[in-house]
């Protein structure tokens, strides 16, 4: 296929996308390229900063840190939650540090500054000794950072101008809504230091070119059928779907939960019908009702899968840029949180979600240690992942290497992503950048070239 030529001149960004499947190696480890992203994306764009269930209490509070910036997360004493820089407004100094519960308020740990659970400046040690224009009582409170709920998440804003969240996550929120995701609570979460860009990072799950060869256990002889095809085995094939299910659950340690692998298992010998593309659509349309039917009669919230699959939301994988992803299978989901370290360094987040009968939720995971990427507790397909992505890195500072090649048939979504990274440089208003964010937010896997609107 011709590719377009869809060149982006309006946009005065160093090494930006020119062309839609080429992309300037330099974007990847630049220090420059990297400081612009800290200015003008990071500090614009909503971030998923913590799971709700960290902070289950009135006055629970979690620390988000993005780059150089430190953000206080805290639920409110109504069930709301409410966010804050994390500096002192003396000199600077953060108040709080990690997890815990803020039973009276923070209090800075140098010279005794206090403030409320809602960031109000409830004591100043020695106050006369201070210029009155240095107390001005607009000035001594926590500053404040947007702050909004959805998904089972708290999300910041440190831009004043940025839309509300709901208008920045399509069509990812609805997609979301309909999986019922708040519903979901982490079984496990693993934090991975990868020595990689961010995006780097991120393009590796944009994309399924790679699996063949960086996954071949997920390769199953006989496991698709198409319909027309003759002489087919659908006994073979619903045995090869089985195995893939016990696989992606094993190697995402619960991507494909435990539960729903068991009961596609024990479907294994119901009666189908004769015609083989009768007997596939039987054998998934049974396996969905019937991990509905057993998550139910636990009494999880879960919703109708032949539902969504018939309003076109069976999505395996939903994406929100510029850093948060939600794999859905079944009843369960993995999810994913890129934070950039330094330009050729990554935070990589991993929650494995599933849903819990009412009043039986799990407490919420201690927050992760950073293992290295080869450290062999990771499941087996991140470790496949994983190894990869350093040595991709370090093939980038190839003298005789200028830009990644991408495929504009099955790789059009990191395209898509790298494109609207430029519109955010660009100090692009959000009304132009909108339409890129709706391109943007959806499923990445085998997206084409779009036009971003700008």
């Amino acid at each position: 296929m011709a590719v377009v030529d869809r060149r982006s001149s309006a946009l005065t960004v160093p090494h930006a996308v020119e062309l839609p499947d080429r992309l300037r190696k330099e974007r990847y480890f630049d220090p420059d390229f990297y400081r612009l992203e800290a200015e003008l994306l990071w500090r614009r764009v909503w971030q998923m900063a913590c799971r709700l269930e960290e902070i289950p209490q009135p006055r629970d509070f979690v620390e988000y840190e993005i780059l150089d910036q430190s953000i206080i997360v805290v639920r409110s004493d109504d069930g709301g939650v409410a966010a804050f820089q994390n500096a002192c407004r003396h000199r600077g100094v953060k108040v709080a540090e990690g997890r815990g519960t803020c039973e009276s308020g923070f209090i800075c740990p140098f010279h005794g500054w206090c403030y409320g659970p809602d960031g109000q400046n409830t004591f100043v040690p020695r106050k006369k000794t201070f210029a009155e224009h240095n107390l001005a009582p607009q000035d001594l409170d926590l500053t404040p950072v947007r702050c909004e709920v959805w998904g089972g998440c708290a999300w910041v804003n440190l831009h004043d101008d940025a839309p509300p969240l709901r208008q920045c996550i399509e069509p990812f929120a609805t997609i979301l809504d309909a999986w019922k995701v708040e519903s979901m609570r982490a079984e496990w979460w693993y934090a991975c230091r990868l020595p990689v860009n961010w995006k780097l990072a991120e393009e590796a799950f944009m994309e399924q070119y790679h699996v063949v060869e960086a996954h071949p256990q997920l390769v199953i002889p006989g496991m698709r059928y198409s319909p027309g095809q003759g002489g087919v085995d659908t006994r073979a094939v619903v045995d090869a779907e089985i195995q893939y299910l016990r696989t992606m659950s094993e190697g995402m340690a619960g991507m494909v939960h435990a539960n729903d692998v068991r009961i596609a298992e024990g479907l294994r010998d119901m009666e189908l019908p004769a015609d083989p593309s009768e007997a596939m659509s039987t054998w998934h349309r049974t396996l969905n009702d019937e991990v509905v039917r057993w998550h139910r009669a636990q009494g999880s919230d879960i919703p109708d899968l032949n539902d969504l699959e018939a309003r076109g939301l069976d999505e395996p994988m939903a994406y929100c840029f510029p850093h948060y992803f939600v794999l859905p299978m079944y009843s369960s989901a993995s999810s994913y949180r890129f934070r950039p370290l330094g330009p050729e360094e990554t935070m990589m987040e991993i929650w494995s979600l599933t849903r819990f009968p009412e009043g039986q939720e799990p407490e919420t995971p201690t927050a992760p240690d950073l293992w290295e990427c080869d450290d062999p507790r990771w499941p087996p397909i991140p470790a496949q992942d994983f190894s990869n992505l350093p040595r991709q890195q370090r093939g980038l500072h190839a003298e005789g290497f200028e830009y990644l090649r991408l495929s504009e048939g099955v790789e059009g979504g990191i395209s898509n992503f790298e494109r609207l990274v430029d519109g955010f440089l660009g100090g692009l208003p959000y009304h132009s950048l909108l339409p890129g964010l709706r391109s943007v937010n959806v499923n990445p896997l085998e997206q084409p070239v779009v036009d971003l609107g700008f």
